[in-house]
């Protein structure tokens, strides 16, 4: 497996459904056991990601908060 990060997303500023539609279409160009790093600084976001990763297979391998940034790796299916 992959341990260094394919494709950062920054997605700060970002509300609502966005962040997660647009990591779902970046993930989409990406290969299965590519890393993604999503910055979002929507709190409400880390419960779509979770959701949408048990969803869709996708493994949310690392979260963390820092300054109100939210950091968050995931690996592709």
């Amino acid at each position: 497996m992959r341990t260094t990060i394919s494709r950062t997303l920054d997605l700060r500023g970002l509300t609502g459904p966005l962040p997660v539609a647009r990591t779902a279409v970046a993930m989409a160009a990406m290969d299965s056991g590519e890393l993604a790093e999503v910055l979002t600084t929507d709190r409400g976001s880390i419960r779509d990601f979770l959701a949408w990763s048990r969803a869709t297979g996708n493994l949310l391998v690392e979260q963390t908060e820092d300054g109100g940034i939210h950091r968050l790796v995931i690996r592709k299916r």
